[in-house]
């Protein structure tokens, strides 16, 4: 039995469903996020994790246990939320310690595991440091730590970096992951940003409209997507129009401007059969320049350091195609498409 279980989960605010029969299996010590676009119901079901929603149908277990009545403070869980809610009147010792008082430890006890709990996040030596005079980095980790403090099973954290500029983001999602292979408690991330959600994870589970779209390794979501909208929400995709000519131990597909190519049959999402008119999706960092190919016009390039963004116009084709990478010219070019990079999705 996984650690976390969500079996059929649906929740609705009195109208179309915002979390829709939701499957969903976490293991013991996982980092796992979920992913998807602002109202797709990650937040939603997150909160009924916690016990902040009931579930209209379904069931939600942690450790074996069924949770769907057990009020939030008895769960073996705990939240950190996107705006850190620590109490702006106590210091950083008194803000992790406050859970710990609600134990009724000696105050020995208290303060050794408060303490311990200050060094885990990296702020020895700032117990007596009032709130406000806190950095937004410094203020998640003492939220962080308030609410690893009482080691719960489950943590929960609801966009926990979003309040925070690019770079000090960058380096708290280094900080959170190495805080959580130390303290080895499962973690449950929800996040819109792809990049927090694939950098941190053991595994991501992709949302869109209530259900999940697919639940993979990082890797897996970007170099395997099993449908358009998952493609489409994970980095650039190029797609191109094909038709499923024959499938064996590789896969014949008519891809108009590409012309006849043979994909390896690994590369076919499940489901699809001969005739089938699917999508081909590629990466632009794998289309290709080349002295010979498919002829288009360099529309726009943007520089990015070690390589280059392309936006290329072929005929017959009306969205330009992405490339990433280093032109030979900024005129015409020719573009390579590499069998192995495409990845034939459903057609919907």
């Amino acid at each position: 039995m996984s650690f976390l279980s969500v079996s059929r989960v649906s929740k609705s605010f009195g109208g179309a469903a915002v979390v829709d029969a939701v499957d969903l299996s976490i293991e013991r010590g996982e980092f796992f996020a979920l992913l998807g676009p602002s109202g797709c119901g990650k937040t939603t079901l997150l909160r009924m994790i916690g016990g902040f929603e009931t579930p209209d149908n379904g069931t939600i277990a942690i450790d074996g246990e069924v949770m769907n009545t057990v009020p939030p403070h008895r769960r073996p869980t705990n939240m950190v939320f996107q705006n850190y809610a620590i109490f702006p009147h106590l210091n950083v010792f008194d803000n992790i310690a406050y859970g710990l008082r609600r134990l009724r430890l000696r105050k020995d006890e208290l303060r050794a595991r408060a303490e311990a709990m200050l060094a885990t996040v990296r702020l020895e030596g700032l117990g007596e440091r009032a709130a406000g005079q806190l950095s937004g980095g410094q203020r998640q980790r003492v939220a962080l730590a308030r609410a690893l403090v009482r080691e719960p099973k489950l943590l929960l954290l609801d966009e926990p970096l979003g309040a925070l500029d690019k770079r000090l983001r960058e380096a708290m999602q280094v900080e959170l992951r190495a805080i959580q292979r130390k303290v080895g408690i499962t973690f449950l991330l929800v996040t819109h940003d792809q990049e927090e959600a694939l950098s941190l994870s053991d595994r991501v589970a992709v949302m869109g409209a209530g259900r999940i779209l697919q639940v993979a390794a990082p890797r897996e979501l970007y170099e395997r997507p099993n449908c358009r909208a998952v493609a489409d929400f994970i980095g650039d995709m190029n797609f191109f129009h094909a038709t499923v000519r024959q499938i064996g131990d590789s896969v014949t597909v008519n891809a108009g401007l590409l012309g006849i190519l043979a994909l390896p049959r690994a590369n076919l999402a499940p489901g699809i059969r001969t005739d089938d008119h699917i999508l081909l999706a590629i990466r632009p960092e794998h289309v290709g320049f080349s002295e010979a190919g498919v002829a288009g016009e360099i529309a726009s390039a943007t520089f990015l350091g070690e390589r280059s963004h392309y936006h290329v116009k072929i005929a017959g084709r009306s969205d330009p195609v992405s490339v990433s990478g280093i032109a030979p010219t900024h005129g015409t070019v020719h573009l390579v498409f590499p069998p192995d990079h495409l990845i034939g999705l459903p057609n919907a």
